[in-house]
């Protein structure tokens, strides 16, 4: 009977659950600003994520395709272009054929344009080197007219000692 009389005041009662619900909502707002940063970070991964399966997917699609066009492709890369045939107008002909010989032309002469272009960068280089070659060229000229001078004069020399 005693515990029957004993009740708890109603008043306590809710005190205590007010108590308690202020001590979770303070855990919320101390837990809430750290996971704000999280679930934005974990958001913008799974969005990343996601594109990058959309595109992993478009890829596996493009790949599939080319493989169920295995056998085509091969016997389109086997089989050589050239030999198709264009559909060209015949008062076309004479313009096409010439325009053929320039391109048979400008293809042999194709190495030695490419090495000219190549060349570019360095002409400074070769003139700066020709500059010095044709200085030196001079000073070997100017030396062998130096020594033809010389040896016009010993000859002479030479002519007067064996005439006396």
């Amino acid at each position: 009977t005693l515990d029957l009389t004993c009740r708890k005041d109603p008043c306590f009662v809710k005190f205590s659950e007010v108590e308690k619900m202020a001590n979770i909502q303070a855990e919320i707002n101390e837990v809430q600003p750290l996971l704000f940063p999280v679930t934005i970070v974990s958001t913008l991964r799974f969005y990343f994520i996601g594109k990058k399966c959309e595109i992993l997917e478009d890829m596996n699609r493009h790949l599939e395709a080319i493989l169920k066009e295995k056998r085509a492709l091969r016997k389109m890369l086997i089989k050589p272009r050239c030999q198709e045939s264009l559909p060209i107008e015949a008062t076309f002909h004479k313009y096409i054929v010439e325009l053929l010989a320039e391109a048979v032309t400008f293809i042999e002469k194709l190495e030695s344009h490419l090495q000219t272009v190549r060349s570019i960068p360095q002409i400074p280089n070769v003139m700066k080197n020709m500059d010095i070659a044709l200085t030196k060229t001079e000073m070997l000229v100017i030396e062998l007219e130096e020594l033809q001078e010389q040896i016009l004069k010993w000859r002479e020399l030479q002519k007067e000692v064996y005439s006396d």
